[in-house]
């Protein structure tokens, strides 16, 4: 057997700050990185050109870094399963390195790659590390998981956070020998996102890489930490950190995001700044309880987590819902959004919730069709975050208020005062009144003049209807039990 070992790279794709890695490097003997193509993902009809564009512009950027670390990423393209127990018995590795999933599919395919490689006498090394803390960590007082954010946040907040995670890769270029024999897998050379399956045109919202990652980030806690708790919510407002994509993928590790919130803090000089830090950190809990929620309660993938919305009578009218998707309801913050959305991979928070209540609380259309719609356009498009946020839009999630429905307009009046969001992505809309697209009093003759539809539904009637569907199935419920 030689002295390799290999680093199968998933959602962490970098080499700093990275907790397997770094155990890898200090086995002192040479490291390889690993990506595989997994065709069950590729083949998923819920995957997002913009995220697999961004995946392919990571995996250069992460080649080169191994490059220049004095090592190689290898790739591969099947079936985990068979790809990397065979990679790894054909360069007699020692030991298979990676980093532990919450997602169900994640979990099972890691379990039988784990096993094949186990019965060809292939060590195998696992880790948490792309959270804080793992989801078996934070726990209630009765040792049973958190279903209810705040007092998961109270928990999680009072643990000590690890710091970021020193790799030094030693030089570790494969032989001659060892390439030739790599001819038997084979591996490939780095596909673009075309030749997967998938065309993305548009810019990119970040740079795919730890670099531009970082960037952001310094960026983000120089321009507006301080001012998130203020600033997050205005679409129109760059308020947000921008780096969901960079997470998503792992391009920068959670620790170096953690340590830097707490520079700011200890940087900060007012409790206005301190809010804002604050209110980002519990941003990045969400995100934790999101992804110890599917580690948990893996059914989440499936449906609803609250009883009541299990058998929900859902309108699912098609035609709404395909006008939903295009931007095209009448109702201009929730068309401003979805057209962002589809231009860009990306959509504000604060519009996401916007797009949700509507579609679920509206049009009465089931969650998971906009929950399956945001995987197949996001470019940060996350099961754990994105089921999380869709249920708790839709109240079929794990929150205390299960009747939260937001008014688009009175959303727009809030958070979009001046339009200029709207008519950023809403250009038909650019000449008409601010207070009339704010408020939806826009005349159907203007309406036609302009091309831009009347609206598909009556929010006052809709949001009665659905309390009252609500009220029956409820009760429906209750009576079973």
């Amino acid at each position: 057997m030689s002295d390799l070992v290999l680093f199968w790279h998933r959602s962490d794709l970098r080499i700093s700050d990275s907790i397997g890695l770094a155990q890898a490097a200090a086995t002192k003997v040479r490291v390889a990185g690993l990506f595989c193509f997994d065709r069950a993902i590729l083949a998923n009809e819920s995957v997002a050109p913009a995220r697999v564009a961004y995946l392919v512009g990571c995996l250069k950027s992460l080649a080169e870094d191994y490059r220049q670390a004095g090592s190689q990423l290898l790739f591969v393209e099947g079936d985990p399963v068979e790809k990397i127990p065979q990679l790894a018995t054909t360069l007699k590795a020692k030991a298979v390195y990676w980093h532990l999933d919450v997602e169900p599919y994640s979990q099972t395919r890691d379990e039988r790659v784990a096993t094949a490689l186990k019965q060809r006498q292939i060590a195998v090394h696992t880790n948490w590390d792309r959270l804080l803390h793992d989801p078996t960590e934070i726990r209630t007082g009765n040792q049973q998981p958190y279903t209810v954010y705040t007092p998961f946040w109270r928990n999680w907040i009072g643990r000590s956070k690890p710091a970021p995670v020193r790799v030094i890769l030693p030089k570790s270029a494969l032989t001659a020998t060892e390439l030739q024999d790599l001819q038997q897998v084979p591996t490939i050379d780095l596909p673009t996102a075309t030749a997967l399956g998938f065309t993305w045109d548009k810019p990119l919202t970040l740079e795919p890489s730890t670099s531009a990652a970082e960037r952001e980030l310094a960026a983000f806690c120089q321009r507006s930490i301080g001012e998130y708790d203020e600033q997050r919510n205005y679409p129109a407002i760059v308020g947000t950190s921008g780096l969901s994509a960079a997470l998503k993928f792992g391009t920068i590790g959670i620790r170096t995001v953690w340590a830097a919130t707490i520079a700011a803090l200890n940087a900060a000089s007012s409790d206005e700044t301190r809010a804002g830090v604050t209110t980002w950190q519990q941003e990045l809990a969400w995100r934790e309880f999101y992804q110890q929620a599917m580690y948990h309660f893996p059914s989440l993938a499936q449906g609803a987590y609250r009883e009541p919305f299990k058998h929900f009578p859902w309108q699912n009218d098609e035609t709404q819902f395909q006008a939903w998707c295009e931007g095209k309801t009448g109702y201009p913050i929730v068309d401003a959004a979805m057209r962002q959305l589809n231009q860009t991979g990306w959509m504000h928070n604060r519009c996401r919730m916007i797009v949700a209540s509507f579609l679920t609380k509206d049009l009465i259309i089931n969650w998971q069709w906009g929950e399956k719609y945001f995987m197949q356009t996001l470019i940060d498009g996350d099961l754990s975050a994105n089921n999380g946020g869709w249920q708790w839009s839709a109240s079929s999630g794990m929150d205390p208020k299960p009747l939260r429905i937001f008014n688009p307009y009175t959303q727009a009046q809030k958070f979009d005062r001046e339009g200029d969001y709207i008519r950023q992505w809403v250009p038909e809309l650019k000449s008409i009144n601010t207070k009339l697209i704010l408020s939806g009093d826009i005349l159907p003759l203007t309406r036609h003049q302009i091309g831009y539809p009347l609206p598909i539904v009556d929010h006052n009637v809709q949001q009665r209807l659905f309390k009252e569907l609500y009220a029956s199935v409820k009760g429906a419920s209750q009576e079973a039990g």
